[in-house]
């Protein structure tokens, strides 16, 4: 008989593939760093990172540039996700809006959040709207698909039997499509909110004076490659850590998806 392995056994397991991978690509990064086939003032090591990662958290730059960037990404993805689910819902379930949409919506979705950018700037000038706007229309594209495809995918003959028993509308929504369709939502929002980081990225690059995308732009000017290497850090453990956060409420909340 085999021994149920314990809580942080599990965890373990679960994690172990992931923190050997990470320690891979310590080593390698540390490897080709060390190696000279790329100048040392070119790519730092990962000792170098970290050291500029601590000065700038010690500085408050980081925080105030971690702020900036969350409240704009955070903004633009409540906007997009509620938007895009809202109109995924409608498309998936009425036919005919569907027929209107779709097309509208795949126009658009080649169109990059950078390549509104000057658009945006135009309309809205440099401020904060126009930021959020182009985060917002990125997630808005990106949940939208996502929720469409499921709400479509519900049976009809499921809709038709909760018709059939007298449920009315509202109930036939809260207690038939809205479960049904419940996984391709928490996929919808944990894509969109990878798009939100991308967005976040054109959008502080198309003007401001704060946030992770726009210090990546002065320190580039600089070619302070350290701390260019620190940001990229901190926005890649933002995604991983927004994911993980989307994927515990799923379970919590979705708890017969698999994602």
């Amino acid at each position: 008989m085999h021994a149920t392995p314990s809580p942080p056994g599990r965890a373990l397991g679960r994690l172990g593939p992931a923190l050997g991978a990470a320690a891979a690509v310590l080593v390698l990064w540390y490897l080709l760093a060390r190696s000279g086939v790329v100048a040392p003032s070119l790519l730092p090591t990962p000792a170098a990172t970290l050291t500029a990662l601590a000065d700038s958290a010690r500085s408050g730059i980081l925080a105030d540039d971690l702020g900036a960037s969350l409240t704009r990404a955070g903004q633009g993805f409540a906007l997009g996700a509620v938007i895009g689910s809202a109109l995924g819902f409608a498309t998936g379930y009425l036919p005919k809006l569907s027929a209107a949409v779709t097309p509208v919506v795949s126009f658009l979705r080649p169109i990059p959040a950078i390549a509104l950018v000057p658009l945006a700037t135009a309309w809205f000038g440099i401020g904060e709207t126009a930021k959020r706007l182009l985060i917002a229309y990125a997630v808005l594209l990106a949940v939208w698909l996502y929720v469409h495809d499921g709400v479509s995918r519900v049976p009809v003959s499921h809709l038709r039997a909760a018709r059939t028993l007298g449920a009315p509308l509202h109930r036939r929504f809260v207690e038939v499509l809205l479960p049904a369709a419940a996984p391709a939502v928490l996929a919808a929002l944990r894509y969109g909110a990878s798009v939100a980081l991308l967005a976040l990225v054109a959008a502080e690059l198309g003007g401001a004076d704060s946030g992770l995308a726009y210090r990546l732009q002065v320190d580039g000017q600089f070619l302070r490659v350290d701390r260019m290497f620190a940001g990229l850090l901190v926005l890649g453990l933002l995604g991983v850590a927004v994911d993980l956060v989307l994927a515990a409420v799923g379970r919590r909340f979705v708890h017969w998806s698999t994602s």
